[in-house]
């Protein structure tokens, strides 16, 4: 309101009106007008002179190249401008030195204490069952508040066949360790056969867990630190898992009522569920290699209804065909056939 007053009479005057006339006809006076006037301006003035104490650019330039020169690149401004004056040297204040390395983005992570970067896991194939296993664990809530159950999931990639599943109150590298025992033992895995993936967790690289590994002559394979797209597999199947229509919308009462819920979901998993990522079969089908004729009978449907009424097919018809590799942590080259992993 005061803004668009002032707004009508300053063009009324830069029209030719006089002010008092203007002010009048806006309704108010030319002290009021005179009033809002100054309490608009923005009587802040900058800086008008480059500041004598102000680092020429050839000293700015100066405290950088101390920051990171081999002396100095590991220790903060803190330690830098006392080493500085022990030396009879003085270029800048600390708080200037902080401000300087803040402003060039180096205030962290100079030379050694670089930030460090993980290379990608080398990439992984699959080209039959119980080659590549992927596991991991995840939090099933629990009835009581602050309190979960934690479930051990392995996956063989191959197949997508869940191999191995066991709901427990807390997370111990002992009892993934048991698990792969039993694991190795019900699918008859032999030494230097399998290789497992996994993330950087502490039951996932306990020292107990690697020597069970070493002792069935399992190679142990894992993600990059906070890097979940290094283990794909078990995250797409736990977010199959509870984004399913029958996963309970209420907590889970017990420890057994959690297994026994977990039980079933592989139950419908591994023996119903047609996998979008292996042409919709089951994962159990593809674990037997029963996947090859089911897809060439599939082929032939295909192929003779296009046969019937060619005018319905305007290309070629659906690739029934048998995925012949699976890859992990490969940029370059990506699964055969439908790139959906677990749903």
């Amino acid at each position: 309101m005061k803004e668009e007053t002032i707004h009508n009479v300053l063009e009324a005057i830069r029209s030719g009106c006089r002010k008092a006339v203007a002010t009048h006809d806006v309704g108010i006076s030319q002290r009021t007008f005179n009033r809002w006037s100054e309490s608009l301006e923005d009587k802040r003035k900058g800086p008008t002179t480059v500041p004598s104490n102000k680092l020429s650019e050839a000293e700015v330039k100066e405290v950088v190249n101390v920051s990171t020169s081999k002396e100095y690149m590991d220790l903060p401004p803190s330690q830098i401008v006392p080493s500085l004056a022990d030396k009879g040297r003085y270029l800048a204040c600390e708080s200037t030195f902080y401000r300087i390395l803040k402003e060039k983005e180096m205030l962290k992570h100079r030379g050694k204490s670089k930030e460090k970067t993980h290379e990608k896991p080398a990439p992984l194939v699959a080209t039959g069952p119980n080659q590549i296993y992927s596991w991991d664990i995840t939090y099933l809530k629990s009835s009581i508040t602050g309190q979960f159950y934690y479930l051990y999931l392995f996956m063989d990639i191959w197949s997508r066949k869940i191999v191995g599943q066991e709901v427990h109150e807390n997370e111990d590298m002992s009892k993934s360790a048991a698990l792969i025992d039993k694991i190795c033992i019900m699918e008859q895995i032999e030494k230097s056969q399998l290789t497992l993936h996994s993330d950087n967790g502490g039951p996932m690289k306990g020292a107990t867990m690697l020597a069970t590994l070493q002792r069935l002559g399992i190679v142990p394979s894992f993600s990059r630190p906070k890097v979940s797209d290094d283990n794909p597999y078990s995250e797409s199947l736990f977010k199959t898992l509870k984004y399913c229509p029958k996963y309970p919308s209420k907590p889970f009462a017990s420890l057994e009522n959690a297994q026994g819920w977990v039980d079933d979901f592989v139950d419908w998993y591994n023996n119903k569920h047609l996998h979008s990522g292996i042409k919709f079969v089951t994962p159990v089908s593809r674990h037997r290699g029963e996947d090859i004729a089911i897809l060439n009978r599939r082929k032939i449907v295909y192929e003779t209804a296009k046969l019937a009424n060619p005018n319905r097919w305007s290309g070629r018809s659906r690739n029934w065909g048998h995925q012949k590799k699976v890859y992990l942590n490969d940029l370059q080259k990506k699964n055969e056939g439908d790139r959906k992993m677990a749903s």
